[in-house]
């Protein structure tokens, strides 16, 4: 990695950036579909009130906007003179799960806009340019969460060129298909070829997001670069017994389903404690015909398993099916998987590494990610890099979610650093 000069700035400019952040997280979290809590989904009246928002804030950067043929918001700042450059890509997403926190996601798209106004170049006639190579654009993703169709990663995944039509037979709770609900956001489903990107026409993506675990916190780090994004797959579990009467049952004569689906759920609990950096959760659990009076006779259960590396992720996953075999076996049982979704494990490029550990400087700590990000999809197109802010006691996906302003200067620096050491980098 080529040297490059650090960033030359007033502190109290990284300083009043980090309370626009701060701030900003804050007017975004009143847009909301249920008052007293912050709920953003895809192709909602909210979502189109956030990329309203987003854009404008582009522009006072001098940002050219647009959104996308996904519903993205994006800004660009181009080199002065080359207007087609190829882009470095920065941002996360602005949608939310229910009841959410104020930033996750949310502040690696602001953290972005600040970057681009700390590092941009002005001209004697005030307009603003790029001062690298490469242009440099903000992505505001749509649908990272997944929460409305039950599919996440959309947004990205459209930008990636990995739209698959089947999801447009996607539906909401209220029995909205995706296609329609594309519609009624004035998006044309015919045109979701348009949002793809292509690779030569990127530099690279670097995301800043909270880490949404406690490894920072615990070691007094406000900052870290992410070596990879974890692998994952999805399952549902049907258990099936016998439904009978809950009196006049005596035990021995009992399949219940209900108990067998909650020792697979304690037996999914010890056996990833037993390895090393797997994850495994179940977070749906519901038991048929669900009367008081009847021993339940069908049990539905859902997996969430993730890891660092594919092989131990899959590894995991024949142990935990051995042991449910053994599980339902002993208790005259059935079970069945069904694999909803899987992903490989997506590994930031060494270079993206170097030049975000190069910004955060010192001794600086390096995480792999347990949780899913927007930079899994663009891993396919081009390289990708993270930086991971503090997140105190790993709280997420919940309203006591937090992080520090003065944890967002020094990333909002670092970043800016990033880029700059991108920027110095031979093409």
């Amino acid at each position: 990695m080529t040297a490059a000069t650090r960033l030359a700035v007033d502190p109290a400019h990284i300083d009043a950036a980090a309370r626009r952040v701060m701030g900003r997280c804050e007017e975004l979290a009143r847009i909301t579909a249920t008052p007293g809590s912050i709920t953003r989904v895809y192709l909602s009246p909210e979502h189109a009130r956030v990329n309203r928002l987003a854009a404008e804030w582009m522009r006072e950067l001098g940002m050219t906007t647009r959104q996308d043929a996904v519903g993205n918001q994006v800004g660009r700042l181009a080199p002065a003179g080359a207007p087609d450059a190829p882009a470095l890509l920065m941002g996360s997403h602005l949608d939310t799960v229910p009841d959410a926190g104020r930033f996750d996601g949310i502040v690696g798209v602001l953290m972005a806009l600040e970057v681009v106004r700390l590092v941009r170049r002005i001209d004697d006639d005030g307009v603003a340019s790029s001062p690298f190579p490469f242009a440099l654009e903000v992505v505001a993703f749509s649908d990272e969460e997944g929460t409305r169709f039950g599919k996440a990663l959309l947004g990205s995944s459209a930008v990636a060129g990995q739209w698959d039509a089947s999801w447009w037979e996607l539906t909401d709770a209220d029995g909205v298909t995706l296609r329609d609900a594309f519609r009624d956001f004035g998006l044309d489903p015919g045109r979701i070829g348009e949002a793809a990107r292509e690779p030569d026409h990127l530099v690279a993506y670097l995301e800043a997001h909270i880490e949404q675990g406690p490894e920072l916190h615990r070691a007094g780090q406000a900052l870290a670069a992410v070596s990879s994004i974890a692998s994952a797959r999805r399952f549902q579990l049907v258990v099936e017994g016998e439904a009978r009467h809950a009196g006049g049952t005596p035990y021995d004569l009992r399949r219940d389903a209900l108990l067998g689906a909650s020792e697979a759920a304690l037996a999914v609990e010890r056996i990833c404690r037993g390895e090393h950096h797997i994850v495994g959760t179940v977070g749906q659990l519901e038991a048929f015909p669900g009367a008081v009076n009847v021993v339940p006779g069908e049990a539905h259960l859902s997996l969430d398993l993730r890891g660092e590396f594919d092989t131990t992720r899959d590894n995991t996953w024949n142990a935990i099916s051995a042991e449910l075999d053994a599980i339902m076996g002993r208790r005259g049982l059935r079970w069945s998987a069904r694999e909803v979704h899987s992903a490989p494990a997506v590994f930031c490029a060494p270079l993206l590494q170097d030049v975000v550990r190069a910004g955060i400087g010192g001794e600086a700590p390096t995480l792999f990610s347990r949780a899913g990000h927007d930079a899994m999809a663009i891993g396919a197109i081009t390289d990708v890099g993270m930086l991971f802010l503090r997140n105190p006691d790993g709280i997420s996906h919940h309203p006591d979610e937090a992080v520090a302003g003065g944890d967002v200067a020094v990333g909002i620096r670092a970043l800016a650093e990033a880029v700059l050491h991108l920027g110095a980098e031979p093409r």
